[in-house]
């Protein structure tokens, strides 16, 4: 279990959440780290996040792809991120679409990234190839 991140949205929490909590307390207590998915686009409660045993927030990209453009994004993923840090959640921003993007949310230490500016989806054996590709580009970069 400690080998995966079982993503959960934030609508489907919100749909039961009392059921939800007691299925992902049993998750959780068998060692599966929990994310909570597309975070920011429904109408979760702050009182159910703190008694949820998750891991991670995952901003959604709605948020993400708009906050070059719109303060109010912008404004949404930074308080996202500090709420997420400040409860020990670890954050993942989705939707980076660009460097840009990927460069604000460092500057906002956003924990990880996932987006076209990496990577479209891959097969698993092209996944080596885009490592040590993206490896070489860091590196590059520094």
């Amino acid at each position: 279990p400690e080998g995966f991140c079982l993503e959960i949205t934030e609508s489907a929490i919100m749909d039961d959440p009392l059921r939800a909590e007691g299925t992902l307390k049993r998750l959780s207590d068998r060692g599966f780290k929990l994310s909570i998915d597309d975070f920011g686009t429904g109408y979760s409660s702050l009182a159910y996040l703190k008694r949820l045993p998750v891991d991670e927030l995952k901003i959604d990209k709605s948020f993400v792809m708009g906050m070059e453009r719109d303060p109010d994004d912008a404004k949404i993923v930074r308080s996202t991120i500090d709420l997420a840090h400040n409860m020990g959640l670890s954050v993942v921003a989705e939707g980076v679409e660009n460097i840009e993007i990927w460069h604000l949310l460092r500057e906002q230490k956003c924990d990880e990234a996932q987006g076209y500016y990496m990577s479209k989806p891959l097969p698993v054996d092209a996944f080596k190839t885009w490592r040590e590709r993206w490896a070489e580009r860091a590196e590059a970069a520094t």
